[in-house]
């Protein structure tokens, strides 16, 4: 394709990519007013972006077969019609309970773009090219954290809450009818695949027999709900414990999200000389060591807004250098089965990302500690996981050159 047309695919992508995310970040600067205006605590609030989570962690598995069957684009165009209902649906909520439950419904039809956006990565860029392409695509995903609080901030401080979910639902109309008109069709049908429950879980366990897709979706999974418990936290965290106003919160979050922008861009550089697995190792190595700073200044007391800015930018700098990375490699052992590999690839993380959010929610204490520390607790265990699958692979491998050894020195 021409450098156009590769330009407007990727944004039609990650527009589509960037549903979710605006969908969690432009409400954050709301969440005081919405505890207020609701008459419940922002705990409470917290609880309606996991059940967003747990909705894309949900949704994500549906669609995966559904893309297969019925070819990409008119699941796509269901599941952004439900978005927009759901999300009108938010805006005339008049009790967090409502509130909740509309959210994961508004997850459950915007998860569509999410996995279509990265099968389609895989239908339309050839393999060497997949982890390039997620790279451009991520960097059009960490934009929308620039924006969707800002704005979000804005129009809460000049109108109200609920005029954020309206906003969401013109915004995902203009995301549907540029992905009718520009957007390639993808891979084509396959009426092989079977909708029947049995039949699905049966794929989605091929697929997890794959050893590269099951450790790449752990340490993705893992590692990649870091700024879950970062976006669920950041709101109480700078707004009542720091006593930032709504719109000063939304340029720290744009500000944080730059180190994203930025990483993925370097990791676009670093591709063309080192392999995604080693970016990967690196960056989580450095990420884990930022973790656990951070929980030593927090505990101690030592870090003001600023220090806690500066620390918070360079642990993000890590997800934007591994979450393509991972992603990519994730992928990579598939062509056929792409829909259901990506969907459940993007359930893993999303269920992990409801899980971390809810244990800040959870834990929630007046302090960041519970922030910062399941930031760095996925940190760790998406790096354990890489650091067990390269020791298992080595043994392996030793184990089998001992096995030829013996059997060449049986056939002398």
């Amino acid at each position: 394709m021409s450098k156009k047309q590769y330009f407007v695919v990727i944004l039609i992508l990650g527009a589509l990519s960037t549903i979710s995310p605006f969908s969690i970040d432009m409400y954050l600067p709301g969440f005081p007013s919405i505890a207020k205006n609701l008459g419940t605590s922002i705990a409470n609030v917290q609880l309606s972006l996991t059940s967003y989570l747990v909705g894309i962690a949900i949704g994500q598995l549906f669609y995966g077969p559904l893309l297969d069957r019925f070819g990409r684009k008119k699941p796509l165009y269901i599941g952004l019609l439900i978005y927009v209902l759901a999300s009108v649906a938010c805006a005339l909520s008049n009790t967090v309970e409502n509130l909740i439950l509309m959210r994961f419904v508004q997850a459950i039809g915007g998860c569509a773009g999410m996995v279509a956006a990265q099968a389609m990565v895989r239908d339309i860029f050839p393999v060497n090219k997949t982890a390039q392409a997620m790279a451009l695509l991520m960097l059009v995903i960490a934009v929308s954290p620039m924006i969707a609080p800002t704005v979000g901030g804005f129009v809460t401080a000049h109108y109200d809450w609920h005029t954020v979910f309206m906003i969401l639902a013109g915004i995902t109309i203009v995301i549907l009818m540029a992905a009718y008109f520009f957007l390639p069709d993808g891979a084509k049908p396959d009426q092989e695949v079977s909708l029947r429950p049995k039949q699905v879980i049966k794929k989605y366990v091929e697929v997890t027999k794959n050893r590269q897709f099951l450790v790449y979706m752990l340490i993705g999974g893992v590692a990649g709900a870091a700024p879950f418990a970062y976006i669920s936290g950041s709101a109480d965290v700078f707004m009542n414990i720091y006593g930032v106003t709504e719109q000063q919160y939304g340029w720290i979050f744009a500000l944080l999200a730059f180190s994203m922008i930025g990483s993925t861009q370097l990791n676009h550089i670093l591709l063309k000389r080192f392999t995604s697995q080693q970016i990967i190792k690196v960056a989580l190595t450095y990420q884990t060591v930022i973790g656990f700073v951070l929980i030593l200044g927090v505990w101690n007391g030592w870090l003001n807004v600023y220090a806690l800015i500066g620390m918070m930018f360079i642990f993000l700098t890590g997800h934007g250098l591994a979450n393509p990375n991972a992603a990519a490699l994730t992928l990579a052992p598939f062509s056929r089965n792409a829909g259901s590999a990506a969907a459940m690839m993007g359930s893993m993380r999303m269920a992990m990302g409801g899980l971390v959010s809810g244990a800040v929610s959870i834990f929630h204490n007046g302090t960041a500690s519970p922030m910062v520390i399941m930031m760095t607790f996925c940190a760790v265990g998406g790096l354990l996981t890489l650091v067990i699958d390269t020791n298992l692979k080595r043994v392996e491998k030793k184990r089998k050159a001992m096995e030829d050894e013996k059997q060449h020195s049986m056939a002398v």
